[in-house]
């Protein structure tokens, strides 16, 4: 055997130290030769590959869920017990035909009486052993007022009323009428479209499923009552009459609601509950299913200032149910462009196919009388993919939730554990890339929107082509999102630049690709971090919709475990896959998309009404808030896509592309070359001849012609063209009792024709009482009118009490008030009353001063406002003939007709 030969142990061994050295400088070359660092190769074709794969993929399914519309039926096709489109058609038509037909006028007592007439014919036709009831419900007087919404605070007075009632069921099982399902829309209009939409559409659906229920309802165990009522448009008045005082409402257990916020397409479900059995039951037997309950959370949120009859039928009623709506072409609503040839083909089939199916199966269930039961478990989240709906109830969606939050937490924890602090600093600085993302993105976005009334004769030149949003605010908000991420990006890999300075065994360049490499990680991670923050807030608020954070939270990170992590510290880091981006994007595109571009669509048509009081709100804030929106959506759906561009070779054509997109997208709303305007989305203004005399006592009555919109925008050109004296600007404050217009144009010339000094409204006081407590007594006559509002001064007034002859319809109960008024809305038929008795009880420290300029600076007492419905003076019918075929009139509940009386009770009467 051989022996190594001893070292002496006396002298120093500095070829052992040399050769140490030396093995040392080798193994960190061996090791650095060794390592191999992979690039992100991702070219410029490859994003625009996967820029246009994802734009085709969300157009798609927004295509499939929204537009995919079945084929109409004929009579014959549908049979005698299914639902024909093309039969429902020619109810429209006929009700359309009429014209606008507003409640006190002779079209909508045409519409009542053609509404009844078809009822009669199903009953002559209906199975043998059905048993078809058809009443002509006439109201005479009545009041309400809701606990939520946009009547919040207001008293709602209606009067002389018709409705038509058909309650159907099995001819020798009387039982059945005990429980009964609703089914309801109105047949009145407001005054300035025919409603096409809103709502002979629904009224239609509704007198074909009659027809086709008609063949049915002998297998029924259930009553099916069809509601056609009037005055919804005038405060939810038709339902609330029919509530409280049809004899038949008291055995209704479930209420559906049709409705319209726009003309056809297909008609969603947007509030359901709070008993799920309805939308179980529709999602599980409805053909085309729809519903979106992204707008049920905004809706009940008050974001979206309407209300529909299903608010009654959930607050007096108690009931559980159904609320549908069509919401295409939402800015037509309330418009002359709410007409029959823009009502989709489809649209009529969609709805009655899936009403169909859900009547027959809920009307022979033995669960209906417990529908309106209440109940906590209520269900948490709906949505379609147009051919199915997801139902899950809200303590199953806790427990779902709860699951995923626990163990995306036990996974943080674990991943920081391991890491030690390096890793807790790199994910505080990929949660400020976050935040720098959200910063820049919502400020170039909504700079944008600020610099469009400056460079656009409308803030909302994108009204007649909604794409344009892509590039006025997407390009902004994307390239503000990456600009910030970017900068985040730049800090973290700074830090890491530090940490990975103290290892030594690397060299230069392979530790600058690992650290682009792992902060390109630490950005990925960071945006399913987001989503997990906005799911906990959601479920913690019960809030419905917070299902989308799970949809974006799971399937990324899931592809991110499967392809990219490692459970081994050592391990380096490599580029992100893109198959890693196609697994997890895959399921969030389709199942948020087609929402996310509708819901688009909705904000863009809410915006030709977005203003409450014109000239009060800045011209710039219907654009900065969809601006907003979208930069929102921006950050929240491309933050794992935006992880992969820094270390992209194509980041310098990405931005460019940008730049271009937005920058043509100004050069369009420069030059003027798309109208914001067209004859079929047009702006929505009021045009009013009005009779003030609220000057004064034994003043002459002020008369001038008051033009203004709901739509931002001046009428500079407009007027110029229209001539007819007016003078535009902020002038004078106009109140109108339900709103004040702080821009308009008005004019005097030629005003003092059409109207008579004795329909001016009159407040009298006929008695003063002052004792312990101040009570006034003022006699109301509204004159001619049978439309009116009385807004009521609730910082000299505590409560008040209201009668129509001997009968209180109001009582001193407390009031609500916003802005220290409280205000009484009254509407009704021809030969609605139209004397009244108000008792005001005022506040203890309401002092009665005579000063004339403390009086000059006082609110009235009263304040009331008369509508002559149907009238128009020779000076209006002018200017009417006049107006660009892009302009529309607007009606709603509370907005002016075309003649209206002003005049006031001051304190010091």
């Amino acid at each position: 055997m051989r022996r190594r030969p001893e070292s002496s142990s006396t002298a120093p061994d500095t070829s052992a130290k040399k050769s140490s050295g030396t093995s040392k400088t080798d193994e960190e070359a061996k090791l650095n030769h060794s390592i191999q660092i992979r690039t992100a190769r991702r070219s410029g074709f490859t994003w625009l590959t996967l820029f246009a794969v994802i734009v085709y993929s969300s157009w798609a399914v927004y295509q499939y869920q929204y537009e995919n519309l079945p084929v109409p039926l004929t009579a014959e096709q549908a049979g005698k017990r299914g639902f024909s489109e093309v039969a429902a058609m020619k109810h429209v038509k006929a009700l359309t035909e009429l014209g606008p037909h507003t409640i006190g006028s002779d079209a909508i007592e045409l519409a009542l009486q053609y509404v009844l007439a078809e009822l009669e014919n199903i009953k002559k036709t209906a199975h043998w052993e059905v048993d078809v009831e058809v009443d002509l419900f006439h109201v005479n007087v009545g009041a309400t007022r809701l606990d939520s919404g946009m009547f919040v605070d207001r008293t709602i007075i209606y009067s002389d009323l018709d409705h038509i009632v058909l309650r159907m069921l099995p001819k020798y099982a009387p039982e059945a009428r005990e429980n009964a399902i609703l089914v309801s829309s109105h047949i009145d209009t407001v005054f300035s479209t025919e409603g096409a939409g809103d709502c002979s559409s629904c009224v239609s659906v509704m007198l074909e499923l009659a027809r086709g229920i008609s063949q049915w309802a002998h297998g029924f165990k259930n009553a099916v009552i069809f509601l056609f009522n009037t005055g919804e448009e005038e405060g939810l008045s038709g339902a609330h009459s029919f509530i409280t005082q049809h004899p038949w409402s008291t055995t209704i257990r479930m209420a559906i609601d049709l409705e319209a916020m726009g003309i056809g397409g297909k008609s969603a479900i947007f509030q359901a509950g709070p008993h799920p059995l309805a939308v179980e039951t529709f999602a599980s037997v409805a053909k085309y299913p729809s519903g979106n309950i992204i707008f049920q959370d905004i809706f009940s949120s008050g974001v979206i200032k309407s209300a529909t009859d299903f608010q009654v039928y959930r607050e007096v009623a108690g009931l559980s149910g159904l609320d549908f709506v069509y919401a295409d072409h939402g800015a037509v609503y309330h418009t002359k462009n709410d007409k029959l040839k823009l009502l989709k083909s489809g649209s009529l089939q969609h709805l009655g196919e899936n009403m169909l199916a859900f009547l027959l199966q809920i009307s022979t269930s033995s669960h209906l009388s417990k529908a309106n039961a209440t109940v906590d478990d209520i269900q948490s989240g709906h949505d379609s993919a147009g051919q199915y709906m997801v139902i899950y109830r809200q303590r199953f969606a806790n427990m779902l939730h709860s699951s995923v939050i626990l163990q995306s937490l036990l996974i943080w924890t674990t991943s920081l554990l391991m890491g030690g602090s390096t890793a807790a600093v790199s994910l505080a600085f990929s949660c400020l890339s976050n935040i720098l993302m959200w910063i820049f993105s919502i400020s170039f976005s909504v700079l944008a929107a600020f610099i469009l009334p400056l460079i656009s004769s409308s803030p909302l030149p994108y009204l007649s082509i909604p794409s344009l949003v892509l590039g006025l605010f997407a390009a902004p908000a994307f390239l503000g999102a990456l600009t910030g991420q970017h900068l985040g990006y730049l800090v973290l890999k700074r830090y890491l630049s530090n940490v990975y300075a103290k290892r030594k065994q690397l060299s230069p360049a392979i530790q600058a690709d690992l650290i682009k490499l792992e902060t390109e990680r630490w950005l990925f991670k960071a945006g399913s971090l987001q989503w997990l923050v906005l799911l906990v807030i959601g479920t913690y608020y019960k809030i419905g919709s917070s299902y989308l954070a799970l949809v974006w939270l799971v399937p990324p990170a899931f592809a991110y475990g499967l392809l990219e992590a490692t459970l081994t510290p050592g391990r380096l880091p490599k580029p992100l896959k893109l198959a890693t981006l196609w697994m997890g994007l895959a399921i969030p595109i389709l199942v948020s998309a087609g929402q996310v571009i509708k819901l688009t669509t909705v904000i863009i048509g809410l915006s030709v009404r977005f203003i409450r009081h014109p000239g009060g709100t800045p011209e710039w804030l219907p654009s900065v808030g969809l601006s907003l929106f979208i930069a929102v959506v921006i950050c929240l759906t491309l933050v794992y896509l935006l992880s992969y561009i820094h270390l992209s070779g194509a980041k310098t054509s990405i931005v460019l592309s940008t730049c271009i997109l937005f920058a043509l997208s100004l050069a369009v709303v420069f030059s003027g070359i798309i109208p914001p305007f067209t004859e079929e989305t047009a702006r929505a203004v009021n045009l009013v001849h009005v009779v003030d005399t609220t000057g004064g006592f034994g003043e002459k009555p002020n008369s001038y012609i008051s033009l203004f919109s709901f739509t931002p925008g001046k009428f500079t050109k407009e007027v110029e063209e229209i001539k007819e004296g007016f003078a535009c600007g902020r002038h004078k404050a106009i109140d109108y009792v339900t709103f004040s217009v702080k821009y308009g144009c008005l004019t005097y010339d030629g005003t003092e024709e059409g109207w008579d000094e004795s329909n001016i409204p009159t407040l009298d006081v006929v008695k003063d009482i002052n004792g312990d407590k101040r009570i006034t007594q003022v006699k109301i006559d509204t004159k001619r009118s049978i439309r009116w509002f009385l807004a009521i001064n609730t910082e000299e007034i505590e409560d008040f009490t209201f009668n129509v002859g001997l009968e209180e319809l109001v009582a001193a109960d407390g009031k609500r008030s916003i802005d220290g008024w409280h205000t009484i809305q009254a509407s009704g038929g021809k030969n609605a009353p139209t004397k009244f008795e108000l008792t005001l009880f005022w506040l203890q420290n309401s002092t009665r001063r005579s000063d004339k300029m403390v009086q000059s600076e006082q609110r009235p007492l009263l304040r009331i406002r008369t509508d002559l419905p149907g009238v128009v003076t020779p000076k209006v019918e002018t200017v009417l003939e006049k107006l660009p075929p892009w302009y529309s009139l607007f009606g709603k509940s509370t907005s002016p007709h075309t003649l209206s009386f002003l005049s006031s009770l001051p304190i010091d009467f």
